[in-house]
């Protein structure tokens, strides 16, 4: 082969912008190793009987143009409503008309005048790349989801906290509402206690648990924060990095949120806005019409037809470095057993940098390996429920006025709820989310219209006692827990899966404050690349993954080797200094 090789470790978000990107801009030839048998990564899209589970629930949405623009370049916007849009009452604003770019096959002599010839100023077809299109645009109307499977829906996003058999918004709101349902003495405490946070703050906030009572007050952060984020982690909140919570909240603090619920009241726009609200506070989301791993078998689909390798059930098993380059790769075939050693000109990983480390020829400097073997990642069960209904019993308040008008009125008593997320803030069980499939998208269910697709979410470590407990256990399992906390009935459970996944968090504690030493030992060998949430050992969602990938793919068309940029990324940041320099210029 005459052509520079790039392999690359990992089919989710990462690896496949860096092998979409690699075919659009470069001559270098991407081939793909997926150690699974599934595209997409943690972005994947399990299909049982029909029924499709996204794995810890992906919206699509960025700040960030450029990504944004990518993905509607594969999955372009619905153009006509879909089959819940008239009885969720969805939000929509339609798009016209679509621009679907498709790589072009590397034997292609020559393409259409019209290739490749739109936006020649990004760098696209510039130069060298010019002389031959590696992409086509074509221009067609907006898709229908009720015909069309390749499209983008725009969705309502509702997610909220399930507090002793009481609904809140989440993120948190403090409204009247809130405040009714806590109770008058407690929003009074809630308040005090969010004053004293602002009057005497912690000058130290490196630590989760610190970094959130300074934004929310104390007695907030026990009541909505600390349980839930302690499933998550598996250990107490004061040994979690702040980092975490930076990335997760971002710019939210209880301010910022009695703004947002103020702006909300009085202004329509403002409540639909998808550019000025925080990104936590977003009402509406895209979303693939079958899920998040459609987007990824799409991009997988169009590199392999443009000449891209991507090989399921293989595993990367050692790398050789030499003179500060990785000049070879061992690929390990998970079916057959046989290993074959690959020359390749790049190297990406995604994969946990705990493996990557552990794996690599002459042996890396022993902090780094200490570093990598000190690193822990959160590992993820779902166990899906196809239910007849839900039979969700919920108070009217935790305070004396809510007790009073429960005695009256009744709990209330749903057979469903409009929720994408629930999050359990609840000690009596371990489940820690709750997604409703039928309102991320109606397509992700077979018969939507008479079942009711639940995933329930369980934070785990793959050697404890949920990890191991067999499938059928851990069906029977979860329902109890939901009958314990009044969702559901076990009568109504029509059908049930469990789906494990591995290394899906990267921690804040453990190692991870020494992460630098690792970058700057992989700043050392100028052809590796680290990219995405495991490749970078962090929690970021997938419009951050992508931007590693896309700037590792900047790197080699302009030259650099130093990859700080990469490694500092951070896409609010860079969005604000973004609308900075173009408020500047008006």
């Amino acid at each position: 082969m005459t052509k520079k090789v790039a392999i690359i470790a990992g089919a989710g978000p990462a690896g496949l912008t860096a092998a979409y990107e690699l075919k659009k801009r470069t001559d270098i030839a991407p081939i793909v190793f997926e150690a699974t048998d599934a595209i997409g990564g943690i972005s994947r899209t399990h299909n049982y009987k029909g029924n499709r589970m996204d794995i810890g629930g992906h919206r699509f949405f960025t700040k960030v143009d450029r990504v944004m623009d990518w993905w509607f370049s594969i999955l372009p916007r619905q153009g006509h409503p879909a089959s819940d849009t008239q009885e969720k009452q969805q939000v929509i604003d339609y798009a016209v008309e679509a621009v679907v770019e498709r790589l072009l096959a590397d034997d292609t002599n020559s393409a259409p005048p019209h290739a490749a010839d739109e936006d020649a100023t990004d760098g696209e077809t510039t130069g060298r790349q010019a002389r031959r299109a590696r992409f086509v645009r074509t221009t067609t109307a907006a898709p229908d989801p009720e015909v069309n499977d390749e499209v983008m829906l725009e969705r309502s996003r509702l997610s909220r906290i399930f507090y002793r058999n009481v609904f809140f918004a989440y993120p948190l709101v403090f409204t009247v509402s809130v405040a009714w349902k806590l109770g008058i003495m407690n929003s009074i405490l809630i308040l005090l206690s969010y004053i004293k946070a602002q009057a005497f703050p912690f000058r130290d906030e490196s630590t989760l648990d610190k970094f959130v009572i300074n934004r929310f007050g104390e007695r907030l952060f026990n009541i909505f924060f600390k349980e839930y984020t302690e499933k998550v982690w598996g250990v107490p909140c004061n040994v979690i990095k702040a980092d975490w919570g930076a990335q997760r909240i971002k710019g939210l603090s209880l301010k910022n949120a009695l703004i947002h619920a103020i702006k909300d009241l009085i202004s329509k726009d403002f409540k639909d806005s998808l550019v000025d609200r925080e990104t936590t506070l977003i009402n509406r989301f895209f979303y693939p019409k079958l899920g998040p791993g459609q987007m990824w078998e799409t991009v997988a689909e169009r590199v392999r037809s443009a000449g891209g390798q991507i090989h399921l059930n293989h595993s990367i098993t050692g790398l050789t470095v030499e003179n500060g380059k990785v000049i070879s790769a061992t690929v390990k075939n998970n079916q057959t057993g046989i290993e074959e050693v690959l020359v390749c000109d790049y190297f990406f990983s995604t994969m946990p940098i705990k493996y990557l480390v552990n794996m690599i020829t002459p042996s890396v400097p022993e902090n780094v390996r200490e570093i990598g073997d000190g690193l822990c990642y959160r590992d993820f069960i779902t166990v899906g429920l196809l239910m007849n209904k839900l039979n969700i019993t919920e108070q009217h308040g935790a305070g004396i006025a809510g007790q009073l008008l429960a005695k009256i009125r009744g709990v209330n008593t749903r057979d469903s709820a409009p929720d994408n997320w629930i999050y359990i803030q609840d000690g009596r069980v371990k489940v820690g989310r709750v997604q409703i499939f039928n309102n991320w998208s109606p397509y992700l269910v077979a018969d939507r219209k008479n079942t009711i697709w639940l995933g329930l979410e369980y934070f785990v470590q793959k050697d404890d006692w949920l990890w191991a407990k067999p499938d059928e256990e851990m069906i029977a399992f979860g329902i109890k827990e939901m009958e314990e906390i009044k969702f559901l009935k076990q009568a109504d459970v029509l059908d049930a899966c469990v789906l494990r996944m591995p290394n899906t968090y990267p921690a804040y504690f453990g190692s991870y404050d020494r992460i630098h030493e690792i970058y700057e030992y992989a700043n050392t060998i100028d052809n590796l690349f680290l990219i995405g949430r495991n490749g970078l050992h962090k929690y970021n969602n997938q419009d951050h993954s992508m931007m590693t990938a896309m700037l590792a793919v900047d790197m080699l068309e302009q030259g650099e080797t130093d990859k700080r940029v990469i490694f500092e990324y951070n896409i609010e940041r860079v969005y604000q200094e973004e609308q900075v320099t173009d408020s500047s210029l008006n």
